[in-house]
């Protein structure tokens, strides 16, 4: 199949997985089983690596124990961890076993509409094409299916998921991550190359790790990202943060689609 997007106006064939997902605040949130119990409320970030991670509420609800240790980074800060062992993770018909996933208190920062019990991350997908439909509502995943290595509307990358993006005629390259709340994070360097203006202060953003001060800004553009495109852009800018993010504000209309076996995605209309 020569265009990539092709693939999002058909229902994926043989799929293990299409489900029904809500949103809050751009995030994706769907139901999913931990150790053969539940439905519980699972957040999905290509942002995240690893298999998943448990918020504190399912590891005393399920009586886990902490197993471990692990670091993680949210680009800017890296910070020690616990971790737990899941026996089972179960998504449709993808189930993930003997998971060593970071156990931390997510929760105390959301607001209560957005709580969830844990998170599942980019390498639970990491078998086969998953395709997220923001205006459907519908996660999907199949090992039958594929993206190309390279076609119309194929986004390659080397790694996960810094994607070809455009700002006006500046050609760069944005971190697509589903699990932040924000339509685009500008480096201030990046920032000064496409934009002119002083910065309106924005207060400080929260990260994994800590938290880091901000600026907010319109940009004309347009910045593209595979097939969406969007013009007089309102976004975060922050000296600290090393790369343009490309957050979930900016997905909302599109289909995304991810194939970490041949390291390409499409961002569809």
């Amino acid at each position: 199949m020569d265009d990539a997007c092709a693939l999002a106006d058909v229902p994926l064939a043989d799929a293990l997985v299409h489900v029904p997902f809500e949103t809050v605040d751009g995030r994706i949130y769907v139901q999913a089983r931990v150790n053969g119990r539940g439905p519980f409320r699972f957040a999905i970030d290509t942002g995240a690596s690893g298999m998943g991670r448990a918020d504190t509420s399912l590891v005393t609800l399920l009586g886990l124990s902490m197993h471990g240790e692990a670091t993680t980074s949210d680009g800017v800060k890296s910070a020690s961890v616990a971790t737990t062992r899941l026996d089972s993770l179960e998504l449709g018909g993808v189930v993930r076993r003997d998971l060593e996933v970071i156990a931390r208190d997510y929760n105390s920062r959301n607001a209560p509409d957005a709580v969830f019990s844990g998170i599942i991350a980019r390498e639970f997908f990491t078998d086969g094409l998953l395709v997220i439909d923001y205006p459907g509502k519908t996660l999907s995943f199949s090992r039958e299916q594929r993206l190309p290595v390279s076609g119309d509307n194929v986004l390659s990358y080397e790694r996960a998921f810094r994607v070809p993006v455009s700002i006006g005629a500046l050609q760069t390259v944005g971190h697509l991550d589903t699990g932040a709340n924000i339509s685009f994070v500008l480096p201030q360097a990046l920032y000064e190359k496409v934009a002119a203006g002083p910065l309106e202060q924005a207060g400080r953003a929260q990260l994994t790790n800590g938290r880091i001060d901000t600026g907010r800004a319109t940009v004309r553009g347009p910045i593209r990202v595979g097939e969406i495109s969007a013009s007089d852009v309102e976004v975060r800018v922050s000296a600290q943060f090393p790369e343009l993010l490309v957050g979930a504000h900016a997905l909302q209309d599109a289909v995304v689609l991810i194939d970490q076996r041949s390291k390409s995605v499409a961002v569809c209309r």
